[in-house]
């Protein structure tokens, strides 16, 4: 921990976003549902439905999609004026935390996969009868990152001997630690689904070590769907090198997450689709409990130990999709979910790290027909930019310092396209 706080990725096969916008998790699953503000639990569209909906896929038929999105967050946090109490040899060893009015720390890296982000998309359907299909959903669920290099106040912290390296880091590399986060999530998700009837559709994924059941439908009448999901926990095993950050000896579970859709047709070429989700980020120890009890005698690692403080996040979605001509669909969607982060007492320090906070996100997309059952689809999400307040504090073995008025920042654009093939 000493030399870095950066988390091991689950995969490098697939490199999910920096910070999906929704919190950890992704607006929407393939660029038609992006470009409709992610709405899709009963509106499926493409071959990435079985990671929204894995009921819906069984309405696609036999077809592929490929894709990639291009992911660009800028995140990073400021401070007010920096103070100390009681001073301290600790304290003054960090020298920038004496006495500077203001100063903003920018976790977005200089290089690829720190300022932006490919993120490639994968699906395949095939029916097997009327009623029967089975296919498989490759896309980045989720997942978070900042670069902040050694100038974080907390690799002050982490050096061996704050008080004999003589002061800030800067001059001094090898005394302080690099300091940021690295984690991506790969889900890749088998799915069989069945027309039950002509109202009700169901079905499952296998998404990692974590199920989702389905179901699409009744129809409440020829114009309107309804569908709802739900994902189980993913238990994911111990990332050992970093047992002493993660709670339960370095454990990140993935969290549960449930919702419900409805999709009306509301003229001939009008669609408007709605959902609600709900993410349980609050149920998993590393995502929702909180550092604050770093205070009260609780280590990093411990078993239920600290984390990250986030609360259960609502999302709502909203999206159109108009059929302007017989080969070119346009798509608009909004989507709002209130932060999850929680900036309490330690929130705020711990959160510079994993600054989720965006909350308001407006997409555009489109599918062009080129014949032959092949099209084109494309999407542009963008999250609105979102500050939170909160007051840093860092303990160092002989005191605390504290900065005030602190924020943490987070906006976002992404742009994706997929090459889509019925047959």
């Amino acid at each position: 921990m000493k030399k870095s706080l950066t988390a091991l990725a689950i995969s490098a096969a697939l490199v999910a976003p920096a910070f999906a916008t929704n919190g950890m998790a992704p607006v929407g699953l393939g660029q038609a549902a992006k470009g409709m503000g992610g709405a899709s639990i009963a509106y499926p569209q493409d071959t990435l439905q079985g990671g929204n909906n894995p009921a819906g896929m069984v309405h696609l038929g036999n077809r592929m999609d490929v894709g990639i999105e291009i992911f660009m967050p800028d995140r990073g946090f400021n401070v007010g004026e920096y103070g100390s109490e009681g001073g301290g040899e600790a304290a003054e060893a960090a020298g920038m935390l004496n006495e500077i009015e203001a100063y903003s720390f920018d976790g977005t890296g200089s290089g690829v996969m720190e300022s932006w982000f490919p993120i490639p998309e994968f699906g395949y359907n095939r029916m097997i009868n009327d009623n029967l299909s089975v296919g498989v959903s490759v896309f980045g669920n989720g997942g978070m990152n900042t670069t902040y290099g050694n100038n974080h106040p907390f690799s002050h912290l982490l050096a061996a001997d704050p008080a004999e390296e003589g002061g800030p880091c800067e001059g001094n590399p090898f005394a302080c630690p690099d300091v940021g986060i690295d984690l991506m999530q790969l889900f890749v998700a088998p799915t069989i689904s069945y027309k039950v009837n002509d109202k009700l559709s169901i079905g499952a994924s296998l998404n990692l070590i974590a199920a989702r059941f389905s179901a699409e439908g009744p129809q409440l009448s020829d114009a309107i769907t309804v569908g709802a999901t739900y994902q189980t926990k993913a238990n994911m095993s111990e990332f050992d090198e970093y047992a002493g950050l993660f709670p339960d000896q370095g454990t990140m579970d993935i969290p549960a997450n449930w919702g419900v859709g409805i999709a009306i047709k509301a003229t001939d070429k009008l669609d408007i689709a709605m959902d609600v989700m709900q993410i349980m980020y609050g149920e998993t120890n590393a995502m929702g409990n909180s550092p604050n009890s770093l205070m009260t005698g609780a280590q990093l690692g411990d078993s239920n130990g600290p984390g990250f403080g986030w609360e259960n996040q609502t999302v709502y979605k909203l999206g159109m999709a108009y059929q302007y001509s017989d080969d070119l669909t346009l798509r608009a969607g909004l989507n709002y979910g209130e932060t999850p982060v929680n900036t309490e007492g330690l929130g705020f320090a711990f959160n510079t790290l994993a600054p989720g906070v965006t909350e308001k996100h407006v997409t555009l997309g489109f599918t062009k027909g080129l014949g032959d059952g092949a099209s084109i689809t494309g999407s542009y999400i963008r999250t609105m930019s979102k500050s939170q307040d909160g007051l840093f504090m860092l303990v160092f073995p002989d005191r605390a310092a504290l900065v005030s008025d602190g924020e943490i920042e987070m906006d976002q654009h992404a742009f994706g396209i997929s090459y889509n093939k019925k047959f």
